[in-house]
């Protein structure tokens, strides 16, 4: 049995819909950001939380667990800025006490949900696992220490692991059965979407005199089903013997503008956006870009879904 920590979060369940038809799956959520109407009906749920070891040790006693995958994370930038320490609390403290478990249990498959923000504001055009990571902010600082955590792990407890750094995860379930549901939104496709659904009076752009074609920051969008696809590789490696410890980027390796994706939703949705132009937001790069090869190279994996697939899905779900 795999267990899912935060899966009835957007890519968790998502990650679930696919797992479900291979293994066995229990899922650990506390429900602060998830839904348990997005879990997957063929997985067993159990409500807690990572901070509690009794919770957690509970369901190492109950279930006979294999591999730990751990999507379970605060994630707003701008929110980190303002609390820090419930970031460190919930994304560095409850994580040690989740290995910690794990440890005490001899369960050594982990898969880490991380983040592209570990990269800080990197100065190239493309980025690779080995360009430096210098987070700029709590969350992604939060990030960064578990996956330093992970590697003394590795070194002194023999655990086995893959860290997967997303790049902008977008869309919904091909069947639009479940999709982004965030309070509050943050994200610029949905935040779009809701605002064509007349639950947005406008679309704010931050910034457009960034050194991009068109001024405005240039992100890079991989599709949810994407993410899932390549943790199933991820956990089949592990599960199999083929990995020890890896670092992978995901991301289409495409990069679009601000504006771009607002015309995309345009054309997609037939509709016309009110768009209000803003200050910059602090702490913003004008341009984060995945090279995805090495996780192509080692693992096969690549992403399927351009941005107008992305859009297509996103607005299916959200009309629903």
């Amino acid at each position: 049995m795999i267990l899912v920590v935060g899966g009835a979060g957007y890519i968790g369940s998502h990650f679930v819909k696919e797992l479900v038809k291979t293994h066995e799956v229990v899922v650990l959520d506390n429900l602060s950001t998830g839904h348990q109407w997005a879990v997957d009906a063929r997985a067993t749920f159990v409500q807690g939380d990572l901070g509690d070891s009794s919770s957690v040790q509970q369901i190492f006693d109950t279930y006979n667990i294999e591999a730990v995958l751990h999507f379970a994370a605060f994630s707003l930038v701008g929110e980190s800025v303002i609390d820090p320490m419930k970031y460190y609390e919930n994304n560095v403290t409850a994580t040690l006490n989740l290995l910690k478990v794990m440890k005490e249990n001899k369960i050594d498959k982990f898969i880490f949900s991380s983040t592209a923000a570990t990269y800080g504001m990197p100065t190239v055009d493309f980025i690779d696992e080995k360009t430096p990571t210098n987070p700029i902010n709590p969350y992604g600082r939060s990030k960064l220490m578990v996956e330093q955590m992970l590697a003394d792990f590795a070194e002194s407890y023999q655990m086995r692991y893959v860290v997967l750094r997303y790049f902008n995860a977008a869309g919904a379930y091909e069947t639009a059965e479940i999709g982004e549901s965030h309070s509050p939104e943050t994200h610029l496709i949905p935040i779009i979407l809701q605002h064509f659904l007349g639950q947005r009076e406008s679309i704010s752009v931050f910034g457009t005199d960034y050194d991009t074609p068109d001024g405005t920051c240039i992100r890079d969008y991989i599709h949810v089903t994407d993410l899932a696809n390549a943790h199933l590789l991820a956990l089949e490696g592990l599960l199999n013997g083929t990995i020890e410890t890896a670092t992978y980027n995901l991301g289409n390796g495409n990069g679009y503008s601000v504006k771009e994706v607002i015309e995309t939703c345009e054309r997609i949705t037939g509709k016309k956006a009110i768009v209000q132009y803003v200050e910059r937001r602090a702490g913003d790069p004008a341009k984060l870009v995945a090279n995805a090869d090495k996780i192509y190279c080692e693992l096969g994996w690549k992403a399927q879904f351009g941005i107008t697939d992305i859009v297509k899905s996103a607005w299916n779900w959200h009309k629903k």
